[in-house]
This record gives C-alpha cells, sequence and structure tokens, in this order.
C-alpha cells in the first residue's frame, strides 16, 4: 500500500500545502533540538529492501552467536574474521563495487559517480561486538549503509560523487583495550606505544591487524586529510532508551558527548574497628560514601543530558575489623559541553573540601583523561531530519553519549548520525533488540540522506 493510499484509509489526508508547511517547521525544530514529529500512520514507502536488510542482520548474527542468544564477534578474532568474510563474500563482492581493505584492516567498497574526482561520500559502521553482545550494535550501520548503496545500484541512480561504504575495524576495542582503532588510523590517533601491544595470549597487535588483511607497516598510508571526504554518515542504535520511552522512531545526533576521567584518593586513619569510638574516627570509606553521593547531586543540579558516574571504588586495607584508612575511585563526567562538565567538576572539589572538614580526611582529584566531544556539523543534521521528517518519520535531536567511529571522522570532514530506538535501552547484552521497522526507518534515512547529500554538498 502506497504512503497516500494508506494515508486516505487511515483519516489523515493533508494537502501538499499543508505537508510542506510541517517538514519546513519540523526541520527548523530539529536544527534547535525542539522537534518531536509524527504524520499519524505515515510509515515511509520504503526505497531500501527491509526484508533483505533484515534476512543479512539475522544471518551476520549466527556467526559468533552465543548460548545466551547473544553474539561474541570480538575484534580480530577468529568469529570476527569468519563475519568480516561473509560480508565481503555474500554483499559487497557481488555487487561490483571497488574494494579494499586499508593497512589498518577497514573494509571499504567504492562505488564511482559521475565526477570521479571529487571527494567522496563516506557511510557505515562496524561489525565487531564485545563478548556477548547484541546483534545490532554496529552490525545495523554497517549493513543498512550496503543495503543503501545496493538500493541506489538497483535504482541506477547516477550519483554526482563516489560513494564509499565502510565496515570499521575494531570499533569496540575489547581486544587490545582500544577501540576505534580503523577510524583513529584515518586521523593518524594513536597512544604512545599503541603498535607494541600483546593481548592476554601474548599475540602481537601487529599480528592481529595483518590477521585481517592489514598492514601495520603502512599504518600512515591510511591516514586521510580533511577534505578527502564530502561527508561522513553512520546509523547506530541509540543504545540508551530516550527514543523508545518517548516513541520517537528517528534520533538526529547533536554530537558525541566529552568524556573528563578524574581519580580520586581519600586518607583518613586506619584503626582498630572496636576500640576507636565513634566520633574520633576519621572514616575515609564514609567520606568517599558522601562524595559518591556528591557527585550524582551536582550532576542533576542543572537541567541537561550531562551524566556522571563513579564506578570504580577500592578500599584499603579492606579488613572486616579495620576502619578504612585509604578509598581510591573514579570519577567520569559526560556532556556535549566541556565547560558544563567543567563547573559541574568545581562543585564537587568544593563538595569534597567541605566533607574533608566534617570527616578529618584529605582528598586529591587528579583529572587523568579528557576526551574531547564531536558535534555533528548543523547542515548535515539538517539534511537527515528534513529527509526524516519527509518519510514520515518522527524526530528528536539528542546527544550520543557513547562513543563512534563517527567522532573520529568529525576531524575529517562534516559528520552526522542516525539513532534508532533500542528496546528498553538494552545495549552490549544479548537481550540487544531493535524492532526490524526501526532498522528499516534508519536505513531508509540513511539512503535518502546519502542522495540528499550528494545532490546538495
Amino acid at each position: 500500500m502506497t504512503g497516500t493510499r494508506r494515508a486516505m484509509k487511515e483519516g489523515w489526508m493533508i494537502d501538499r500545502r499543508e505537508f510542506n508547511r510541517r517538514l519546513v517547521a519540523a526541520a527548523a525544530g530539529i536544527a534547535s533540538g525542539t522537534a518531536r514529529m509524527r504524520f499519524a500512520g505515515a510509515a515511509p514507502d520504503y526505497s531500501i529492501n527491509p526484508g533483505r536488510l533484515r534476512g543479512n542482520l539475522e544471518a551476520l548474527a549466527q556467526i559468533g552467536r552465543t548460548p545466551e542468544g547473544g553474539v561474541s564477534r570480538v575484534a580480530w578474532t577468529a568469529a570476527d574474521v569468519a563475519g568480516r568474510q561473509w560480508v565481503v563474500d555474500k554483499l559487497l563482492k557481488p555487487m561490483g563495487l571497488e574494494m579494499r581493505i586499508d593497512p589498518a584492516g577497514s573494509i571499504f567498497g567504492r562505488r564511482p559517480g559521475r565526477n570521479s574526482g571529487l571527494p567522496p561520500i563516506l557511510f557505515g559502521s562496524h561489525i565487531d561486538t564485545v563478548t556477548n553482545g547484541g546483534r545490532f550494535d554496529g552490525a545495523l550501520g554497517s549493513l543498512a549503509g550496503i543495503e543503501a548503496l545496493q538500493t541506489i545500484s538497483e535504482r541506477k541512480i547516477e550519483t554526482n560523487r563516489p560513494l564509499e561504504c565502510v565496515i570499521w575495524s575494531n570499533e569496540e576495542g575489547e581486544h587490545y583495550g582500544r577501540g576505534l582503532f580503523g577510524s583513529r588510523a584515518l586521523v593518524g590517533y594513536f597512544e604512545p606505544g599503541e603498535m607494541d601491544s600483546k593481548d592476554d595470549r601474548g599475540q602481537h597487535i601487529r599480528d592481529a591487524v595483518r590477521g585481517v588483511g592489514g598492514d601495520p607497516a603502512r599504518l600512515e598510508e591510511a591516514r586521510k586529510k580533511p577534505g578527502d571526504y564530502a561527508a561522513y554518515l553512520e546509523l547506530h542504535i541509540e543504545q540508551g532508551g530516550v527514543l523508545d520511552k518517548a516513541g520517537i522512531e528517528i534520533g538526529v545526533v547533536e554530537g558525541i558527548v566529552g568524556i573528563v576521567r578524574y581519580q580520586v584518593q581519600i586518607a583518613g586513619s586506619a584503626n582498630h574497628a572496636g576500640t576507636t569510638p565513634m566520633p574520633e574516627r576519621h572514616d575515609a570509606l564514609v567520606a568517599a560514601a558522601e562524595l559518591v553521593l556528591a557527585v550524582r547531586e551536582e550532576t542533576v543540579r542543572e537541567p541537561g543530558r550531562q551524566v556522571g558516574t563513579v564506578g570504580k571504588l577500592s578500599v584499603d586495607p579492606g579488613v572486616t575489623n579495620v576502619i578504612p584508612g585509604k578509598v581510591s575511585l573514579t570519577i567520569e563526567q559526560r556532556d556535549l559541553s566541556l565547560e558544563k562538565v567543567e563547573a559541574i567538576f568545581k562543585r564537587i572539589s568544593a563538595r569534597a573540601q567541605e566533607i574533608d572538614r566534617k570527616w578529618g580526611t584529605r582528598t586529591e582529584i587528579t583529572q587523568t583523561s579528557v576526551h574531547q566531544p564531536a558535534l555533528s556539523t548543523p547542515w548535515v543534521r539538517e539534511t537527515i531530519a528534513r529527509e526524516a521528517v519527509a518519510a514520515g518519520l518522527s524526530v528528536l535531536q539528542m546527544p550520543s553519549g557513547a562513543g563512534h567511529d563517527a567522532q573520529m571522522m568529525a576531524r575529517l570532514a562534516p559528520m552526522g548520525m542516525i539513532f534508532v530506538p533500542s528496546v528498553g535501552g538494552i545495549s552490549h547484552a544479548p537481550k540487544e533488540l531493535t524492532r526490524w521497522e526501526d532498522a528499516a526507518n534508519g536505513c531508509e534515512v540513511l539512503y535518502r540522506s546519502v542522495i540528499a547529500i550528494d545532490r546538495e554538498a
């Protein structure tokens, strides 16, 4: 049933002028982060093939499948190699694309355009998973990118510039402890000594990269410069519950949050738990408990989507009948604005001083790492929003609280991300679920956005 026939049947038909008025209003609202628009009953008349997308996702999920129903395709393991080979043999090669594996092990498939000299539009994601992860994280964006490219080819759409889909190498970082490997190679961002790492079995990282077709001796050749790509798009499951809870189909990502981490040391006085009166104690764990609550209280004190987490805590001496003399813990803060993060941290630091005065403890807080936020490009966001609304889908502008390869690509090209709902907000677990219609919706928006960017960039 076409969109118009469905609309007439369900009684919500509007004329073209009204549709255009709403479209312009919604696109403007998305740009300001306010639009939550839905033309009731207006499911897309898909250009892409939802059944083929689902079949490919289900087939890939069998590679590395676990007894719990999850997927273990940890990067550069045998399951990851098998998954990569399946994608190449079953999906990419039959399309007749120009294939290559770069020195970091990322897989690229290129479709020429009218003007081969123009920078291509790049889109894709990853297929590696965490141990016993889900079926959709990364895989949806990767296979949706391939589906979008296949649809463009089947419809014989001649694009102005080349189009490239990518399967990034080792996005999750569970193997060797550092993620975004493939996209970091494109910006030349490696930590000192990283390429000398060995895993818990003693395998050198250089051998692991060679095992997926990369060449660590030529990593510098993978590097790109700003302007080498016209734009980068990535479809991904939200991995949180905002869209699912709100009943909204498409998230237009404002950017990927910055992350600031701190190490905290709290010193009190270890002493006998039976002979030290309560008023005379300098209990480091009591002080730490109050600081943990202070992190939460100061994070939520102002409106916004910022988060603060104490995820690790250790107690010394850790003995039942000894008052804790030392506690170490971590604080992690995330937001699109590092200025907001800094303001919240100042309040947390002031609270720590109050806690020290109250309990006679000494707290030292050291910043250990800063990851800058990666904002999406306004005109790319607006293009995604416009195409989603034109497809009859509800949209919400939102940040990404998790890291993605897009944050690296934002250094090289205009960047945009498309989110689809995760049922219950579950991810990195066997119960991770995105409804098939939501997966198709995201793929449709990706397909339309690629064509629009090629037309307008």
